[in-house]
């Protein structure tokens, strides 16, 4: 009896961690998005957040939770998250870029969200960005998506 009730548990903790990993976003890395554009060039959806960023936190506590933007982004984007501040060298397409700075700190951004920074702008987090499948911006935001917005923009 006990055996039964050990396999019956196991089971369903099994079944509810498969439920719970689809009911994410399907981050990848810069150094995914390379490979996976030249296998299968979709969209990309951008997401630049940094530590103390209130907004950027809500974003990934309620936007990013949501079952449609998950379906969405895991459907039709490659989602990528980056730490605007990370000290993490990163390679994309080959070619090494890192942060200035060595110890992790605010206002020194990595070089990868600086470049998706227009110039003469100030960075302002969340930094979402939509890119086409030949990797052309189509859509930039600096603000706070709610559910709706990001729905709306995707």
């Amino acid at each position: 009896m006990k055996n039964l009730l050990l396999i019956i548990l196991l089971v369903l903790v099994t079944k509810a961690s498969l439920a719970q990993s689809s009911k994410e976003i399907q981050w990848i890395s810069f150094e995914q998005l390379s490979d996976s554009l030249s296998v299968n060039p979709k969209k990309v959806f951008l997401y630049f957040h940094t530590d103390w960023c209130v907004y950027c936190k809500k974003m990934d506590r309620e936007s990013f939770q949501n079952e449609e933007v998950i379906q969405k982004l895991n459907k039709d984007y490659y989602a990528v998250k980056l730490d605007a501040e990370t000290t993490d060298t990163i390679y994309f397409e080959q070619i090494p870029y890192t942060n200035k700075s060595i110890v992790k700190r605010s206002n020194q951004y990595h070089a990868l969200a600086e470049a998706f920074i227009p110039k003469g702008q100030e960075a302002a987090f969340p930094l979402t960005l939509i890119l086409s499948e030949n990797f052309t911006i189509t859509q930039r935001q600096t603000k706070y998506l709610s559910i709706k917005d990001l729905l709306r923009n995707l």
